[in-house]
């Protein structure tokens, strides 16, 4: 099977898309490694760094796109993860706390006017954007916008889904190890289940098969979508990877873990090892892959614009 589409890749076989010193000829090299891993089309996804930076990167690959560079079939647009996400420990994750700021139309037009039209996607906490303005904003635009990296009340997640909202980022991540057992992220999205597109990374490690299984069981099919959240260690196997100049140990088990060992940062395993899992652990069928992979993703692309 083929025609995957990842909505979430920050890196691939050795090469960082956050990095500052990404050339062309090392971001071809990863995109046929995704190719050749079955993935079809995907979204180079920039995590938050300082505001020059974002705006440096993000020029880059709107340059690349804008020049016809790279394949426009291939590589849909940009994912930005951030910089509107929130800054509390935990929910911050692997993202540098003192860049996150509050989203304000703006910051988020600086964004987006820098892309050129090729930002696709943008995750954000919908407590830093009161009311949902900024998701509005980019929602007029044609551009999916996801919450992630957050601790919104219900009502806030509401608020947001009526301004535009239509996934949330990797569900189960993105937040403390520990919640309060019953009012948290996890269960309110849960909630709002059939308001929502609902990304998970399916390796194992970021949400155990136990859990995994739980959550997918509670979701709609049609309302699932997988994402690898890979980073350069994507398809290399154990050791010492960067990050958007932070560094990333692989464990043995394939584990992705920031330096400090408290959470992980990216994920190191392609999609083909995830749809193994998937079907090995949790008996995922066939035509189930063929809308996680595919059907779904293409579908959230499709509406938003």
């Amino acid at each position: 099977m083929s025609g995957y589409v990842d909505l979430q890749v920050n890196g691939y076989a050795g090469v960082d898309f956050n990095s500052l010193n990404l050339t062309l000829e090392e971001f071809i090299q990863a995109a046929d490694r995704i190719s050749d891993d079955g993935t079809d089309r995907f979204l180079p996804t920039l995590i938050t760094a300082s505001w020059e930076q974002m705006l440096q990167k993000i020029d880059r690959f709107a340059s690349w796109l804008e020049r016809g560079l790279v394949s426009k079939s291939q590589v849909l647009g940009l994912h930005l993860e951030g910089p509107f996400l929130s800054p509390v420990d935990g929910y911050i994750g692997a993202h540098p706390k003192d860049a996150a700021i509050a989203a304000t139309i703006e910051k988020a037009a600086e964004l987006i006017d820098c892309g050129k039209g090729w930002v696709r996607m943008v995750t954000l906490a919908p407590e830093v954007d009161p009311g949902g303005a900024v998701t509005r904003f980019l929602a007029d635009q044609g551009i999916v916008v996801a919450a992630g990296h957050s601790d919104a009340t219900r009502d806030q997640l509401s608020c947001a889904i009526d301004q535009g909202l239509t996934l949330y980022t990797h569900l189960g991540n993105g937040c403390p190890a520990y919640l309060p057992r019953h009012d948290n992220i996890i269960q309110r999205v849960l909630s709002l289940r059939d308001r929502l597109f609902v990304s998970f990374i399916a390796d194992g490690h970021h949400v155990p098969a136990v859990a995994l299984g739980n959550y997918l069981r509670c979701l709609s099919s049609d309302r699932i979508i997988i994402v690898t959240d890979a980073i350069s260690a994507a398809g290399l196997g154990p050791g010492q990877y960067e990050l958007s100049g932070q560094s990333v140990e692989v464990d043995d088990d394939g584990a992705a873990w920031a330096a400090c060992r408290t959470h992980f940062a990216g994920c190191a395993t392609p999609f083909p090892k995830m749809i193994h899992f998937l079907k090995s652990e949790l008996q995922v069928s066939d035509e189930q892959v063929q809308a996680w992979f595919e059907d779904n993703p293409n579908r959230l692309l499709r509406q938003a614009l």
